[in-house]
């Protein structure tokens, strides 16, 4: 049988919002497989799908530059390995800098990007190397985004971790703004459910199918709730189906959207650290081992 450590406990705890007891005996009937684990107490406890938000990890800046046509646009996610050195001026003005030269050049790649020159004549990847020298802390440019907007480019940074463009066609510059801060703060997966991934709705819909199996209701009630579900289900994880996060919590993305007069084109948010698996140190392990040697 796995050892189902502490910290595997807590990761699902924090995953699920459940008590450490669930959690534990969930590790236990799935051998210690956190994404199984979580997968059994959605359907057994109804916990809610965790967020990549919640599990990022790494370190770093997002960068963000509009052009001067304010239609063109670009964000770039760069990585540190400290907090300390993400709170760096130099580091950040780096970010800042290669969000710039993406609108500048949009260049096809990363190794096109590195190879791109700044203001300064260095090129990106030259003056990415001057800063590890200088700082003592490696650092990467991760990945980054151009959007060139079919109708004007709305931008936001919520402090340095996540950053929004959003392409909004009507409406007036409050609007975007407004909607770039509540894509940053609500997180949706998609602009509305035709956005969203066939298999992330077939997650949902076998995870909602399996826990109104066990409520032992007609298969037709099943089949409503099922539905009922999933819908709501879309309605959280996209833009138009969240309610406004600046309103009274009644009012859609979507009837904000007709009240303005307004159509949100795409958009594009940048999580630092999303989908990157940070290093944890066990120090208590660390000083056994040493204890041992």
């Amino acid at each position: 049988m796995a050892e189902i450590s502490a910290s595997m406990v807590m990761e699902l705890r924090q995953r699920t919002g459940l008590g450490m007891m669930e959690c534990k005996k969930a590790l236990t009937e799935t051998a210690g497989d956190l994404a199984k684990a979580e997968e059994l107490l959605r359907i057994k406890s109804g916990a809610k799908a965790s967020k990549a938000a919640d599990r990022v990890a790494a370190e770093g800046v997002i960068g963000l530059a509009v052009g001067a046509d304010g239609k063109s646009g670009a964000i770039v996610e760069v990585n540190c390995e400290t907090d300390f050195v993400a709170k760096n001026d130099e580091f950040r003005a780096f970010a800042a800098e290669v969000a710039a030269v993406v609108v500048r050049d949009d260049p096809a790649d990363l190794a096109a990007l590195g190879a791109a020159k700044l203001p300064s004549g260095d090129t990106v990847e030259a003056r990415r190397i001057a800063l590890v020298q200088k700082i003592g802390e490696n650092m990467t440019v991760r990945r980054y985004a151009r959007r060139v907007a079919a109708g004007r480019l709305a931008s936001y940074v919520h402090g340095v971790r996540i950053g929004v463009m959003v392409d909004v066609a009507g409406g007036d510059d409050t609007l975007g703004k407004d909607l770039a801060m509540h894509i940053a703060a609500s997180k949706p997966l998609a602009v509305d459910r035709t956005g969203v991934a066939a298999d992330v709705v077939e997650r949902e819909r076998s995870i909602a199918a399996a826990r109104a199996a066990e409520s032992g209701k007609p298969a037709n009630i099943v089949e409503k709730m099922v539905e009922g579900a999933v819908a709501k289900f879309l309605a959280e994880v996209t833009l138009t189906g969240q309610a406004f996060v600046k309103g009274d919590g009644k009012q859609t993305v979507a009837e904000l959207l007709k009240q303005k007069g307004a159509t949100v084109n795409g958009f594009t948010m940048y999580v630092v650290g999303e989908g990157i698996e940070k290093r944890k140190d066990d120090f208590a392990a660390e000083v056994a081992a040493m204890a041992k040697a």
